[in-house]
């Protein structure tokens, strides 16, 4: 965002509902993907904006990648990290049962591993298990925050102070919301979705991300259906990257990230 405003944009970062120090929704059994979308154009249509670059990670891209094709007259172009352009799910074929999806998809299988240990143990398993080049697996008999402990190095480029940052926003709000999207909920087929993006994409990815290794993944990127759903995009690997690419090389990823926006505004 600083680096942004410094360019000459306004920035706009909302919390997803349940996320950082927004609320959770009301009835968390409603909250859907369709939400997420409908609420970034709420925010857009409040504050009287008509057209804007979105910027997205992980599972923030679907909402963003949502919006960019059903109401792709509001968006000038997408950002994400970590992801290419997708129009669907690509699946998980080829993974096995100790898969950290599968597994944080199971009614109450995350909420009785997480509730072991305290929210701080929790996150920093989890950039500790997500910022690693191997796909987070737990064997038989193991539970995936099993794969880390107190004695495994945390990355270097996190510090002690983000891991409070994070520990503080997540005491807050709990990880029901986070479990419940992207894990347990289905995307709707959505209506008056364009079967592909009429504007320039950009995926930033770290060479080293973990999802570089989802079997679909590698096959799709190495297709020509990413080119048909997005004609106009482009992806930017950055070497050591992990799949926290953004916090690991904030600099470089704001640079990328400010050069598309100015070629594109």
């Amino acid at each position: 965002m600083v680096a942004a405003a410094a360019a000459g944009f306004r920035a706009i970062a909302p919390d997803l509902p349940g996320y950082g120090l927004s609320e959770p929704p009301v009835d968390l059994a409603q909250a859907s993907w369709e939400g997420l979308m409908e609420d970034l154009l709420a925010v857009l249509d409040c504050l009287s904006i008509s057209k804007i670059f979105l910027v997205a990670k992980d599972f923030g891209v679907k909402p963003a990648f949502d919006l960019a094709r059903c109401h792709p007259e509001r968006v000038c172009g997408v950002v994400s990290l970590g992801v290419p352009p997708l129009v669907e799910s690509l699946g998980f074929s080829g993974l096995p049962e100790g898969f950290y999806i599968y597994r944080w998809r199971e009614p109450g299988r995350a909420e009785a591993d997480f509730g072991r240990f305290n929210v701080r143990r929790i996150m920093r398993t989890i950039y500790i298990l997500f910022s690693k080049d191997e796909i987070p697996v737990a064997k038989q008999g193991q539970e995936i925050m099993d794969l880390a402990d107190e004695e495994t190095p945390m990355p270097h480029w996190f510090t002690e102070q983000d891991l409070s940052a994070y520990t503080t926003l997540y005491e807050k709000s709990g990880f029901i919301t986070a479990l419940r999207i992207p894990y347990r909920t289905k995307a709707a087929e959505l209506e008056y979705a364009n079967p592909r993006f009429e504007m320039p994409m950009f995926a930033i990815m770290g060479e080293k991300d973990y999802i570089l290794k989802f079997p679909a993944l590698k096959d799709y990127m190495s297709s020509e259906k990413l080119k048909e759903i997005a004609p106009d995009h482009r992806i930017t690997y950055i070497a050591e990257g992990s799949h926290f690419v953004q916090e690991q090389f904030p600099d470089l990823v704001s640079e990328l990230m400010i050069e598309f926006i100015c070629k594109h505004a």
